[in-house]
């Protein structure tokens, strides 16, 4: 997932040491070679290298493909994106089957990344000569390392969470509004959360409701634990998980208290019930501020919030990577690519620009972010809010149907929501359908 600031201007000077040291290291990358590069080239030496990506990885909105070439003036990057991972990633399973169609540099989510680390990673190049993990939270790199040590993805963003809030309706509602006091109201955790929203329920205007979607709580309460869907030994433990059991019960809750208006996010309705101001919540991983800014628009500017997630528990919920595949005619040139876009200084533009939470470290002491706040949500100091979480998030165990799950459990919850499936009836065909998924 992802979603929506401005690279102003840096200078040269800071762009081109990002870039330092890499010319030796990059050709390390299994199967490349600086002559597969020039016979790629054309006539003048110039080449273009290719972005497939999915949803808003916010280059395109920070300038920073224009800014690369302006640093390389022989190279053109040109990104290729779908608005939906879940069409961009059989579509990407299905070139690399092939082995061809695939661009440059590609885009992985990481509810799929572990299946692609157990069972693609021998037609990625390697990143770990060009890719220092140390510049990144401690768990970022290790979800796109294979046993033997192979990266095949360089860390793009995060998603520590928080609680976005409309205080238009939470006033409406007698709730405070004070980004403070709501975490004080929401201290205990989502149980705390769900007592808040029976409260604003009783004084809500009509037509409004306290969430956009209890599978969204959902997502939000797995995040928060180091174990959700598979164990150590990589065996497919949801259906006894205590994450899930929390999750599902809480948003079991939350659908028959009627405290959720029941949409899917990113439909076409969840994005017309931002605009119109219906929902007075939504759990926000750091890339969903640009979500609500930009489906709200401008007429709902000031009247949104950010606080603490409820509990103030750590919790991460998506983030992506960049890999580089081996069949590429340019793969040292998308390796330095993907080395600059990563590095503190693109990171901390791209979060200027579309709110995307950097996961390399070095991003979080530059004053783009460690100042940050966004105008849209009443200046909320995001910059330290999701900075002060980034370090504390558990290191999650993945499995290699992470997305399947998660997603197929989701429709489940958004069942009992929309259609008033009973919990037990959304469970069992939640089940059916995972283990025809995962075997």
């Amino acid at each position: 997932m992802r979603i929506t600031r401005t690279a102003a201007g840096r200078s040269r000077r800071v762009a081109v040491l990002a870039t330092t040291g890499l010319t030796a290291s990059a050709l390390l990358l299994s199967g490349c070679s600086s002559d597969d590069s020039d016979e790629s080239s054309d006539a003048n030496g110039k080449i273009t290298l290719t972005v497939a990506d999915f949803g808003q990885f916010g280059y395109k909105e920070a300038g920073l493909f224009a800014k690369y070439h302006e640093l390389h003036p022989n190279i053109t990057v040109k990104e290729d994106t779908t608005a939906d991972e879940k069409v961009y990633y059989p579509k990407l399973l299905q070139q690399l089957n092939s082995g061809s169609g695939l661009a440059d540099v590609q885009g992985l989510e990481v509810g799929r990344i572990k299946e692609l680390v157990d069972t693609k990673a021998d037609q990625f190049a390697d990143l770990s000569e060009v890719v220092d993990a140390d510049e990144f939270v401690s768990w970022k790199e290790k979800q796109a390392t294979t046993a033997d040590g192979k990266v095949i993805g360089a860390g793009t963003d995060i998603g520590p969470m928080s609680l976005c809030y409309n205080t238009e309706l939470f006033e409406k509602a007698g709730l405070p509004t004070d980004r403070e006091k709501v975490a004080a109201r929401i201290s205990g955790g989502w149980e705390d959360y769900l007592e808040l929203g029976e409260e604003f329920r009783k004084k809500a205007p009509a037509g409004t409701y306290f969430m956009d979607s209890a599978s969204a709580m959902y997502n939000a309460v797995v995040s928060s634990h180091a174990k959700q869907y598979y164990d150590e030994n990589g065996k497919a433990i949801y259906k006894d998980s205590p994450s899930v059991r929390q999750g599902w019960n809480l948003a079991a809750e939350a659908a028959d208290k009627k405290l959720t208006q029941g949409l899917a996010q990113f439909s076409d309705p969840w994005n017309a019930a931002l605009r119109k101001g219906t929902m007075a919540t939504v759990v926000c991983p750091a890339w969903m501020a640009g979500q609500i800014s930009v489906n709200a628009g401008a007429a709902n500017k000031g009247k949104w919030d950010i606080t603490t997630a409820p509990g103030a528990t750590a919790a991460n919920w998506g983030g992506s990577f960049l890999g580089v595949p081996k069949t590429g005619k340019h793969v040292d040139e998308a390796a330095k690519l993907v080395k600059w876009l990563t590095a503190p200084e693109q990171q901390a533009a791209v979060f200027k620009a579309i709110g995307s939470f950097p996961s390399n470290k070095g991003a979080y002491e530059l004053p783009a972010v460690k100042k940050a706040t966004l105008p849209y949500f009443n200046d909320a100091p995001i910059g330290r809010i999701y900075a002060d979480e980034a370090e504390s998030i558990p290191e999650t165990i993945l499995g290699p149907k992470d997305a399947a799950i998660k997603d197929t459990i989701s429709t489940q919850i958004n069942n009992m929501e929309q259609r008033g499936t009973e919990p037990d009836d959304a469970w069992e065909a939640a089940v059916k359908s995972i283990d025809k998924v995962i075997g």
